[in-house]
């Protein structure tokens, strides 16, 4: 039994009791007592998050950051959607807004289906958008009130969005939906590649990218971390990098299992097939302040993050500069909200005074509030 966890979660039910009221006049008083055996019965039978490794969250400034393609897993959401009406509905809507069971995918497979990026896109969205909601409805606060900034990582840039208000959830699970089509339609499989050089800073990277550019399309896809950068282009052009890299001394050079070159020219239709569907989509100016992938600066103006999106699908991801950039505006906490924890290990690679935790389960969940 997790007696640890269940007097926290004792500790924050009698915290959300305002005094002198009855039910009837405070429904936080009255959502409480509801979800009281469901919070104490997660915490005794339920993990534990490590908050214990945590120093004291509610006195710094915090991102909020959303992973990527390579996050998902199947099972992902499920535990929160039998724990959570907010998750619940997040779910539902996103099922709703594509016309199909996409939770049903996502909580039970097969993850041949869910690694379709068609598939993928969304399903991470709606996951780390589900935590969005849930924290807002369990800790009875807005998530600007929460976060001083955002950012995500690729498609994580979408969930970022929704996050600050920015685009809806229903828009933004379509927006994947499309993202994720247009993206797999734009270079027949097989014809592109992608390839990580771990252990290459980013100069190294752009010498090997622009001698390899002369069999094909080469690019850098995505700047990680130091020593670790992705590049995606033409099958060719990327055998050829990766040959060239381990002949200067990169410690690993690996083809990336993915089904299409992402965030290079060769998605040039895709950016043109995402222009026309962004046209038409709503983008109020968010609440939080959105570091975009392809500027790795805090952007607010609405016509602006609709261009960069669209950019965004031919560029890199800039995501080693996001985080400084987070870093220099006094961020001391990035919450990877959603699946996995590729951002905290990255996190650490940047910066390492930098706090990073994942708030995806159950229990990270109620041990972050």
């Amino acid at each position: 039994m997790n007696v640890k966890y269940a007097k926290v979660a004792t500790n924050k039910l009698f915290a959300a009791l305002p005094r002198r009221r009855t039910i009837q006049d405070c429904p936080r008083r009255a959502r409480a007592l509801d979800r009281a055996p469901r919070l104490v019965n997660l915490c005794l039978h339920g993990e534990s998050a490590g908050r214990e490794n945590w120093k004291d969250l509610d006195n710094v400034r915090r991102a909020f950051v959303f992973p990527g393609q390579g996050s998902q897993k199947v099972g992902m959401g499920a535990d929160l959607a039998s724990a959570f009406p907010a998750a619940r509905g997040v779910f539902e809507m996103v099922d709703e807004a594509l016309g199909e069971r996409l939770s049903n995918i996502m909580f039970e497979g097969p993850d041949e289906e869910l690694r379709l990026t068609k598939n993928t896109q969304p399903a991470l969205m709606a996951m780390s958008m589900a935590v969005v909601r849930v924290i807002e409805d369990e800790g009875d606060q807005s998530f600007a009130d929460m976060a001083d900034a955002v950012a995500g990582h690729s498609l994580g840039e979408y969930s970022a969005l929704a996050a600050a208000g920015a685009i809806s959830l229903v828009d933004a699970a379509r927006l994947l939906r499309r993202r994720g089509e247009a993206m797999q339609e734009a270079v027949p499989v097989g014809e592109g590649a992608m390839a990580a050089l771990l252990g290459a800073e980013i100069t190294l990277a752009e010498e090997i990218v622009e001698a390899a550019s002369v069999l094909g399309v080469c690019a850098l896809a995505n700047d990680n971390a130091p020593g670790q950068v992705v590049l995606s282009g033409a099958k060719p052009a990327i055998d050829r990098a990766v040959v060239l890299a381990k002949e200067k001394g990169v410690r690993k050079a690996v083809f990336l299992p993915v089904s299409a070159p992402f965030h290079c020219p060769l998605m040039g239709s895709a950016a043109n097939i995402m222009a026309e569907a962004l046209a038409d989509v709503a983008i109020a100016p968010p609440t939080v302040p959105v570091f975009a992938n392809v500027s790795a600066e805090a952007e607010t103006e609405p016509e602006r993050i609709r261009k960069l999106l669209v950019d965004q699908v031919t560029e890199m991801v800039r995501w080693r500069e996001c985080v400084g950039a987070m870093r220099a505006v006094g961020v001391e906490l990035l919450v990877e909200a959603g699946a996995g924890s590729v951002l905290k290990g990255l996190t650490k690679r940047i910066d390492k005074d930098l706090q990073a935790v994942t708030v995806g389960s159950t229990a990270e969940i109620l041990s972050f509030l």
